[in-house]
Formats: C-alpha cells, sequence, structure tokens
C-alpha cells in the first residue's frame, strides 16, 4: 500500500501512477485508500507508524490464527531501540502488534540487503562503470573526485562549492534532481539544472543528471569516490557501496537528530583513529548544523584514506548480519512457532 505512486514511479519506472491496484515485479501494489477489501495475512507490516485501517485490524483479529501485526520503526542507530526491539505493544482492539526496529547491531532487525548485493558490487569493473557513466553523459576528467549529491536543502553548500573550485583536486559533482538543486542552482547563478548540462568553476565541474531507478541509483553510488546521502534508503545504500559518505539527517525540532546522528557516529567511527573520528563528527555537524564547511572539509579528506578503509570494513562488518527482510522473517516463524498450536503459515 502505498499513498504516492508519482514519487514511486520515479524509483521504479514499471509502476503506473493512474493505476489503483497493479503486479510489479511480482508486488501487488495498491493506492493507499483505493478502497479494496483485502482479506488479511498471517503477517501485516505497518511501516513508520502509517496507522492501519480499522476494518483491517478487525479483519485481523478475527483471522483464524490472527494476524502477527509487526510495527516497523524508523531506522536509529540509538541505542535503547536494541531493549525496544520485539516487545509487544498493546492494543485496545487488534490482534498482538510487536515493535520492529532495523538498525545496526544484532540486536536490532539489521538492514534491507538483497541476496548476492555485495557480490555484484565487487563484479562491477572499471569497463562497467565507464559505461554506466557514458549512458548517464557523465565523462569526468582523468583523476578527478567524482561526487554524487541527494541531500536535502542546505544552505552551507555554498562553502563547501567555494572551497572546491578552489582545491589542488579536480572535483566532478553529479546532482540527481532533488531538494538541494535550487541550493546549487543560486550558486551558479542558473534558473535550472538542465539534464546533461555541466558547469565548470575553476576546479569544480557540476553537472545535473535524472533522477534515476534504485538498480540504477546502486551502481551511481559504487562509481562514485565520495556520496553525500539523506534519509533513510540512500543513507543505507550508502553504506553498502562501501564508499566514504555524508549523511544528512532528516532534521527535527530542539536538534533531535543531531543526537541521531552522534549514536550512529558511534558505531560507525569505532574503527577509525582519533583524528580522523574527531574530522568525521565536525564536517557530519557542520553539513547538518548548516555551518561553514571550508575548515572542516579541509581537514575531514587529508584522511581520505582512513575514511576509505573504514567505509569498506563497515560494510562487511554489516553484511556478516542478516538482512531486515531475512530478520523479520525469522522472527516471524518464531512468533507462531511459540504458539504449539499454530504452526507457521509461510
Amino acid at each position: 500500500f502505498v499513498d504516492d505512486l508519482q514519487v514511486l514511479e520515479l524509483l521504479c519506472p514499471e509502476v503506473s501512477p493512474s493505476l489503483p491496484i497493479q503486479r510489479v515485479a511480482g508486488v501487488q501494489v495498491i493506492r493507499w485508500g483505493a478502497g479494496l477489501e483485502v482479506a488479511p495475512a498471517a503477517v501485516v507490516i505497518e511501516t513508520f507508524g502509517c496507522q492501519l485501517p480499522d476494518t483491517l485490524i478487525s479483519a485481523m483479529a478475527a483471522r483464524e490464527p490472527a494476524s502477527l501485526w509487526i510495527n516497523l520503526e524508523y531506522l536509529s542507530a540509538e541505542s535503547w531501540i536494541e531493549d525496544c526491539h520485539g516487545l509487544p505493544s498493546p492494543q485496545i482492539i487488534g490482534p498482538e502488534k510487536r515493535f520492529y526496529f532495523p538498525g545496526f547491531t544484532e540486536k536490532t532487525g539489521g538492514l534491507l540487503r538483497e541476496k548476492a548485493l555485495l557480490l555484484k558490487r565487487q563484479q562491477f569493473t572499471q569497463m562497467d562503470r565507464l559505461h554506466f557513466l557514458r549512458q548517464l553523459g557523465v565523462n569526468p576528467s582523468p583523476g578527478s573526485v567524482l561526487v554524487s549529491i541527494f541531500t536535502y536543502e542546505n544552505e552551507s553548500i555554498v562553502s563547501w562549492l567555494e572551497t572546491l573550485r578552489r582545491d589542488e583536486r579536480r572535483f566532478h559533482l553529479l546532482v540527481p534532481t532533488g531538494r538541494i538543486s535550487k541550493n546549487i542552482q543560486r550558486w551558479l547563478g542558473v534558473e535550472a539544472l538542465a539534464h546533461g548540462e555541466t558547469h565548470s568553476r575553476d576546479q569544480l565541474t557540476i553537472q545535473a543528471i535524472p533522477f534515476v531507478r534504485q538498480e540504477d541509483y546502486d551502481l551511481l553510488l559504487w562509481s562514485c569516490d565520495l556520496n553525500l546521502v539523506r534519509g533513510e534508503d540512500s543513507f543505507v545504500r550508502a553504506q553498502w557501496a562501501g564508499k566514504p559518505f555524508l549523511w544528512h539527517i532528516y532534521p527535527q525540532g530542539e536538534d533531535v537528530h543531531l543526537k541521531k546522528l552522534a549514536a550512529f557516529l558511534r558505531h560507525y567511527l569505532d574503527g577509525v583513529g582519533v583524528e580522523a573520528a574527531v574530522a568525521t563528527e565536525r564536517f557530519w555537524g557542520d553539513w547538518n548544523r548548516q555551518n561553514s564547511l571550508q575548515e572542516s572539509w579541509t581537514a575531514w579528506q587529508k584522511h581520505w584514506p582512513d575514511l576509505e578503509r573504514n567505509a569498506e570494513q563497515w560494510c562487511s562488518q554489516l553484511a556478516r548480519q542478516p538482512s531486515l527482510a531475512e530478520s523479520l522473517a525469522r522472527f516471524a516463524q518464531s512468533w507462531y512457532k511459540s504458539r504449539a498450536e499454530i504452526a507457521p503459515p509461510f
């Protein structure tokens, strides 16, 4: 069930926004509010507190056996989620509901990861990279640092772009259509960033590219030396890319998001030297506070070998844990088996 099929179409072009009910890649996609009477499944996953319809909740409770109701929460690295992961959430009406937290440790549900994802990445050759970039119309200068940027609006990008243009190295910045585009347009002094168009300022080249489908976004991350990402999904995919990245966390009131950022960095930087860790905390912090990035970026990139090594080690560490999908399936099987009279329905 999805409430915005047009956004989903950007990630999966096979989706038709005009169809309230459709099957895509083996998955039935239903527009939220389409009015379809759906028979409750053995397991119903409610994502991000989307609030299931009362009629469905009642049907889940009346089902024999009753549905397992899972509340899949937002991704967080905060320690308290380990204590709440898998706990019941008492309901006035409906079947038993369980909290389920994605996360970065073995005491959480893990992260989404398709089978053989990392093998595909390992098999992605330099020739594959060049071919993919050519398809996007990207032809970076030899030796230039290729950067993808998919973040929220941020005024501090101005100081970063000014710093990049004066750097000793050349930088090629790839900008998929997104919320940061207007900040970049203002800095360039242009009204729009047309796909394929490049703008050069001294050592910096900026190129707009289309919003790519999910599979191609992975290839984009693999092709770049540095990835700036946001929210949850691109944040997770950047970690599977095994490349240095910056996370623009979704801003929240009273700087709650900065606490969540710090919680992740405590995990992510656990195996990094002190100086590289401090530089990362400062650069990420300046970006997310919209401070000037001139000094923190300069200090951060001095630790590039350590940053590259840590990104790959972190990816390998995460890959040793079950994926979120695997964990969910095991959790559901265990839940049904714990009720001796009920055999797992899958």
